[in-house]
């Protein structure tokens, strides 16, 4: 389960263990491990991901959006991480899977990796994990992508765990939420094994070939009132509930 939150914050720390992973900011050498692997996972990602294009396994496009996240940071909009299997868990680069909402930015560095990719000395990339704030609300959106030869590993699960109190002590922030199409059970899974509510099911316009047009708004958060007992100290009652998929 999700740890409580801590004391409001304005921004969240640029690094976090969760469980097998180390969850870092993403930075501008993490670029080349991002479109590598977005290369060679574009037929997997293209069913839920709308922008899992060949532009996207650029380099340059990558660095752009490393920039693109930066900005995000210091204003405030959003937060974006590299997920990095520590060593001695089972990892290694592939292409992603196990999608969720907003993504496309991803991957780490290191020192001496294939096709003079240098090797993040925490380990071996496996994906990303980014916390996206609304403007309409006091709710923080988690979306990630987990390379498709490092799926089934939990590794989606420990990081969404870990960053959901993150989200939750974010300065205003009431509430945390994880949204994927019907059609995606494999993302659907992971805020059901972790105690989220599914608050809804929206129709909304087809984005990806994959995807039904129906949106599931998985919520971590009061339903309704002030943040009590119920989420201070983890999913209880109808949250925990939810299922254990």
């Amino acid at each position: 389960m999700p740890a409580s939150p801590a004391r409001p914050s304005a921004t969240p720390p640029e690094r976090l263990a969760a469980g097998p992973l180390v969850l870092r900011r993403v930075e501008a050498d993490d670029a080349a491990v991002i479109a590598a692997a977005v290369g060679a996972s574009l037929e997997h990602l293209r069913p839920w991901m709308p922008w899992a294009t060949p532009e996207a396994a650029d380099l340059r496009t990558q660095l752009a959006r490393v920039t693109e996240a930066d900005e995000l940071w210091e204003t405030g909009a959003g937060f974006i991480y590299v997920m990095i299997a520590r060593d001695g868990a089972p990892g290694g680069l592939s292409g992603p899977g196990g999608l969720s909402g907003p993504g496309g930015l991803s991957g780490p560095v290191g020192l001496s990796g294939p096709g003079g990719r240098r090797r993040d000395p925490d380990g071996e990339f496996v994906g990303t994990i980014g916390m996206h704030r609304r403007a309409i609300d006091d709710a923080v959106e988690i979306g990630y992508w987990i390379a498709a030869g490092q799926t089934r590993r939990g590794y989606a699960t420990a990081a969404a765990r870990a960053l959901t109190p993150v989200a939750l002590g974010l300065s205003g922030i009431r509430r945390v939420e994880i949204h994927c199409d019907e059609a995606n059970a494999a993302s659907a899974a992971i805020p059901r094994k972790l105690g989220y509510r599914l608050d809804r099911v929206e129709a909304h316009e087809r984005e990806a070939p994959g995807e039904r047009g129906r949106r599931m708004i998985w919520v971590w958060g009061p339903a309704g009132g002030d943040p009590g007992a119920e989420w201070s100290t983890g999913p209880t009652g109808r949250a925990a509930r939810a299922g254990a998929g």
